[in-house]
């Protein structure tokens, strides 16, 4: 796969004959294989779901519930993708990138789609410095004889530690199980809406339906479209949980042979199940967010702001449960916050390692090498995100401009789906019809949302 030094086996990302595995016969084996989607769901259920969803609905009503509903169910399509271009090809995402066609630069020519990248990441520390306030906010009100200044320190320096250490198995674990029940509490919360006078109405989730978008929403819209489900950002993430979880090693590399077409569909088919299953949680659980703040906060005329974030999207449970609810809340919206954080951190400093691996500035296949930049990398970048929400104390509009430019990122997203499908995809495994057409879909919804928001916003 790599021109560079290859390694010891038992390195994810390498591959021999001797990691070879047949894919499950049951969907009772094939449970047991799954977990990407989860590590993915973490991130995914947490600044976008309970931010800037609600914060759009708090704006803009029912009118965009739409907006949500596509955002979920149509990039899942280039999840897929780039997925299985991950199992049949054993590449990790910056890699495939770097065999992207396009102009290169720099001292070892990466693809221009390398340094677009990068450039976006830019902003997206402001998306997660806001994450990193969110939950020092929670924790203030929680706990508040300390400072947020000095919990988000605290935080930094916990996360650095987890991910530094490596104990992922642990804190994702519990973070799921807790993202479970505070599901289970935000959609009672939404039952026990029809109760009160917030009630949500027929017409109403017509008018949310109806695909219009006013002028005043454009932006918050754009944001919303780019973060919730699964934005650019975690649709590349999402190579490195499958290729750590061994799909691209039991599949094995290519061969022109029926055996490894089986075993690379049946891997397939299960990164295919892993990614429904995330996409039926996550969905549920953004439009259940949605409805709950176009219901109480906009009528309410709440909008998400500053330091008072966290108090106004209690108000969506308070109002439907009473004054009881806002510890429940308090606990899961720290709980749903920093499981993004924690997800954040374990796919950034593996990324950008990979980035800077096809930059020339590291041997990225070097084990020893990347486990010691990536070490560097779990000190670094939660220190950066901190100094960034100290300085800007404004977690909502942070976690919003990372939404946006991740609704730019998409359309890298779109063209490298288009081009595994169509340049690297083997012949034995193209797919039918249905899936190409809903692809197109997909890619075309995508395109057009973000142009629009460009267009409107600049």
């Amino acid at each position: 796969m790599s021109t560079q030094t290859k390694q010891p086996q038992t390195d994810p990302y390498q591959r021999t004959d001797l990691t070879l595995r047949e894919p499950p016969k049951t969907f009772t084996e094939t449970l047991r294989y799954l977990g990407p989607g989860f590590v993915l769901s973490a991130a995914i259920v947490g600044s976008g779901e309970l931010i800037a969803t609600t914060t759009l609905g708090a704006k803009a009503g029912f009118v965009t519930f739409w907006v949500i509903i596509v955002s979920c169910l149509v990039k899942v399509a280039l999840q897929l993708e780039f997925g299985k271009h991950a199992i049949h090809s054993g590449e990790s995402t910056m890699y495939s990138l770097n065999q992207l066609p396009g102009p290169r630069f720099g001292k070892a020519k990466a693809n221009w789609s390398l340094w677009v990248w990068l450039f976006i990441q830019l902003f997206k520390f402001l998306q997660v410095g806001g994450i990193v306030g969110g939950v020092a906010i929670i924790l203030n009100i929680i706990f508040p004889a300390i400072t947020i200044t000095f919990w988000a320190i605290i935080v930094t320096v916990i996360t650095s530690l987890l991910v530094y250490k490596g104990y992922y198995t642990i804190v994702e674990k519990a973070s799921l199980v807790m993202i479970g029940i505070f599901t289970i509490f935000t959609l009672a919360s939404l039952f026990f809406l029809q109760y009160t006078s917030y009630a949500i109405t027929w017409p109403q989730l017509q008018e949310g339906l109806s695909f219009r978008l006013p002028p005043a929403t454009v932006a918050v819209a754009v944001a919303a479209f780019g973060i919730t489900g699964v934005g650019g950002d975690e649709i590349m993430y999402y190579n490195y949980w499958c290729l750590e979880k061994g799909y691209a090693a039991y599949t094995g590399s290519y061969q022109n042979t029926p055996e490894w077409e089986h075993r690379a569909r049946g891997w397939i088919k299960v990164m295919y199940i892993d990614a429904l299953f995330a996409m039926v949680v996550y969905t549920s659980v953004t439009a259940a967010f949605y409805l709950l703040g176009a219901a109480v906060l906009h009528a309410k005329g709440s909008i998400p702001e500053g330091y008072a974030m966290v108090e106004t999207l209690s108000q969506m449970y308070t109002e439907t449960l009473g004054s009881w609810a806002r510890s429940i809340f308090l606990a899961g919206a720290f709980v749903v916050l920093y499981s993004t954080l924690f997800a954040a951190a374990a796919a950034w400093i593996r990324i950008f390692s990979d980035n800077f691996g096809q930059m020339g500035w590291i041997n990225f296949y070097n084990p020893g090498t990347r486990k010691k930049v990536m070490a560097w990398l779990a000190w670094i970048f939660p220190a950066t995100w901190t100094i960034l929400f100290l300085f800007i104390q404004l977690p909502v509009l942070m976690i919003l401009i990372g939404g946006f430019v991740t609704s730019i990122l998409l359309l890298v997203v779109v063209y490298a789906a288009i081009h595994f499908r169509y340049h690297r995809l083997p012949a034995n495994l193209y797919p039918g019809k249905w899936y190409d057409a809903t692809f197109w879909l997909s890619a075309v919804v995508i395109v057009l949302t973000a142009l629009y928001g460009i267009f409107q916003v600049f």
